[in-house]
This record gives structure tokens, sequence and C-alpha cells, in this order.
């Protein structure tokens, strides 16, 4: 008889010290949350703010989770997915006896994520002197010519 466990997702970005970065992880993970069903989701930071990777994994096994699932909010393979973001989860998951912890591959090459540049690329030429992606996030590049800007 196979006993099911109760999945918990930790997403895990590097941090940042402007408030609007981590924020946005937050919306990330609630995005998340909603469109893959599950019900424990929880941002960390791995350095530079909080939630921490301990205090997110803590939080998915107060809410249940027998296993938890960490996934680097990362384009690429790097010392922080590789070594720093593993170590870090192993030795949070030693506080919780019982419960299982994996880390997943950063976001890597995926043609989702093409699809996502390219709409960001169409924007920007559709809207580069009056751009609304901008504006709604505070970028303070908003509305210089297109050679300047960043969205």
């Amino acid at each position: 008889m196979q006993i099911e466990q109760k999945v918990g997702m930790v997403i895990v970005d590097h941090g940042s010290r402007f408030a609007a970065a981590n924020d946005m992880l937050v919306d990330v993970a609630d995005m998340f949350k909603r469109v893959s069903g599950y019900a424990i989701v929880e941002p960390a930071h791995m350095e530079l703010a909080e939630p921490s990777i301990p205090q997110a994994i803590a939080a998915c096994v107060r809410q249940g989770a027998t296993q938890v699932i960490v996934h680097p909010y990362f384009l690429s393979p790097g010392r922080h997915s590789t070594t720093d973001i593993p170590r870090i989860t192993a030795e949070a998951a030693a506080e919780h006896p019982g419960v299982t912890c994996h880390v997943t591959a950063p976001l890597g090459v995926d043609e989702g994520i093409a699809k996502v540049m390219m709409e960001r690329i169409k924007h920007c030429i559709g809207n580069q002197f009056d751009c609304e992606y901008c504006h709604h996030r505070g970028c303070s590049m908003a509305g210089k010519p297109a050679a300047t800007t960043t969205h």
C-alpha cells in the first residue's frame, strides 16, 4: 500500500535589497499555486531577504507537507542552484524528521521561456515610448527611447 504524501513547494530566488524585487516572488508563488493546483506553495529567498529557505520549508511542514520540493527560480545552473540551495535545503531538512526535501534543476533552456521573451520583445517594440508594462511596475526607464529602456 502506497502512502500518499502531501507535497509542499518552495520557490527560491536570489533575494534582493529592493523590496519590489522580493515582492515579485510572492506574486510568482501565488501564480504558481493557482496554476499548478498545489495547495502548499511558499516563496523563499536564498539570501538578503526573508523568508529564507529554512523558514519556507518550516512553513510547508506546518501546513502538513511530508515532502517539500525546492525549485530554484533561476535561469541557469550556477553555484547558488547547484551548491548553495541544495546545502541550505539539506540543513533545513535535518530539522524536520520524517519530511523529505528535494531540489529541482533551475528553469534552464525551455521553449516556454523563449515564448515569454518574444512577448516582452513584441511589447517593447510596440510600446517603446509609452509602456504600460513599465508604468505598472514602477520602471524608471518608461518613456525613454527604446535604446535605453529595460523591459
